[in-house]
C-alpha cells in the first residue's frame, strides 16, 4: 500500500470550458478507520457528465463541490481493513469515494459486488447507474411501447448505448445519434440499432428524417442544443422526451435558444427532466435485467479506461468533448 492518498480537488470554478487548472492534486495521509468503519481502496473511478454541473454554484438538484474539496464520483473499491462486521478485507463494493485513492466509510450506501459474474467495470456502466438511467428514462419517463420509434442522442455513450439496446429488446425501432462515422457504425453493427446518424454531417436533418419515416415517439435526450431542436421537428403527437442530459451546453457561456419549441405544443409532447437517484424503487428490477443482459452477452458495451488518477482531469475534459468511446473510466489502483 502507498503511504500517501492522492486526491484530486476542485481548485477553481470553470468559466466556460473546463481546464486542467480547475483541478489540484493533493497528497494526504491515508485515513485510518475508527470503530464501525472500513478503509476503502479505489480501484476504478467513473467519469460522468453530471460532474461538470457540480463544479458550478448554480441552482441544481445536488450540492456543488466546494473549492478545495475532493471531486465527487462513483467508484469500485476494495475493502483494505475493516472494523465493521458487515465487511471483510478483500470485499469489492460500489461506493462514492470520489477522485481519491483511499477513503474511510461507515458502510452505509455501499453495495457488495460478487466478482466473476460480469466484469467489475460493467457495474459502473451498463450494469450500474448509467444503465439504470437508460431504463428509467426509456420505460418510466418515456413509456416506450413496442412498435414505436425511439431516438437517442450520444448513442455510443454509457447511457445512450443501453437505451437503444433496451428499445430493440422491447420491440421498438432504435435510431441513434452519434459523432463521427466510427461511432455510428458501432451503434448499428455492434449494438444492433436500426440506424445511426452523424450529427456532425452537414445534412444531419435530412438523414434524421430518412431514418425516422414514421416520426419519433420517444426522444431520449442526452445533449440538448441543436440536436434537440432538429428532433423536435420529427416528434409525433403525444411524443415523450426524457431529458437526461444537456452536455452540448455544459461549457457554454450563453444558453442555446430553442427555435422549434412550438412543436412541444403543436404535437402535445411531454418533456420531462429526471434524476435517476430519485427513482430508487426501480433500481432492483432494472439492475436484475441489466446484469443478466451483460452476463448473457445480450447487452454489449465499450469502455475507455484511462490509467492513473493523475490523468483523470484530462480524461474528464475529453469526455466533455466527446473524445471517449463508450463508458469513461479511470483505473486508479
Amino acid at each position: 500500500m502507498s503511504d500517501k492518498n492522492l486526491q484530486v480537488v476542485l481548485a477553481s470554478r470553470p468559466k466556460g470550458w473546463v481546464e486542467e487548472s480547475n483541478f489540484r492534486f493533493v497528497e494526504a495521509e491515508i485515513p485510518q478507520p475508527g470503530e464501525g468503519e472500513i478503509l476503502l481502496k479505489t480501484l476504478y473511478l467513473s467519469l460522468d457528465p453530471y460532474m461538470r454541473g457540480r463544479m458550478d454554484t448554480s441552482k441544481s438538484y445536488a450540492s456543488h463541490v466546494e473549492l478545495g474539496d475532493v471531486m465527487v464520483g462513483g467508484t469500485i473499491s476494495e475493502v483494505v481493513t475493516s472494523n465493521n462486521p458487515k465487511f471483510q478485507p478483500g470485499d469489492i463494493v460500489l461506493s462514492g469515494a470520489g477522485w481519491q485513492q483511499y477513503v474511510v466509510s461507515n458502510g452505509k450506501g455501499l453495495r457488495k459486488i460478487e466478482p466473476g459474474l460480469i466484469p467489475l467495470t460493467a457495474y459502473l456502466g451498463t450494469a450500474g447507474m448509467p444503465g439504470v438511467t437508460a431504463w428509467v428514462g426509456l420505460f418510466d419517463i418515456g413509456a416506450a411501447k413496442a412498435g414505436e420509434t425511439v431516438v437517442v442522442s450520444a448513442a455510443s455513450g454509457a447511457v445512450g448505448s443501453v437505451v437503444g439496446q433496451l428499445a430493440k429488446m422491447h420491440g421498438c425501432r432504435a435510431v441513434g445519434i452519434a459523432g463521427g462515422q466510427s461511432k455510428c457504425d458501432y451503434v448499428v453493427n455492434e449494438l444492433g440499432f436500426d440506424a445511426s446518424i452523424d450529427y456532425k454531417a452537414p445534412n444531419f436533418y435530412d438523414n434524421l428524417k430518412a431514418a425516422t419515416p414514421d416520426g419519433v415517439d420517444v426522444y431520449f435526450d442526452n445533449v440538448g442544443g441543436e440536436i434537440l431542436d432538429n428532433v423536435l421537428r420529427r416528434m409525433n403527437p403525444f411524443g415523450r422526451i426524457p431529458l437526461c442530459g444537456l452536455i452540448s451546453g455544459y461549457n457554454a457561456t450563453e444558453p442555446y435558444a430553442l427555435k422549434n419549441y412550438r412543436f412541444l405544443l403543436t404535437m402535445r409532447c411531454k418533456l420531462q427532466g429526471f434524476i435517476v437517484s430519485e427513482h430508487m424503487q426501480l433500481w432492483p428490477e432494472a439492475l436484475k435485467v441489466l446484469v443478466q443482459g451483460v452476463a448473457e452477452g445480450k447487452l454489449k458495451y465499450r469502455e475507455t479506461i484511462t490509467e492513473g488518477l493523475e490523468n483523470a482531469p484530462t480524461a474528464f475534459i475529453g469526455l466533455l468533448k466527446g473524445e471517449n468511446f463508450g463508458k469513461q473510466l479511470v483505473k486508479v489502483l
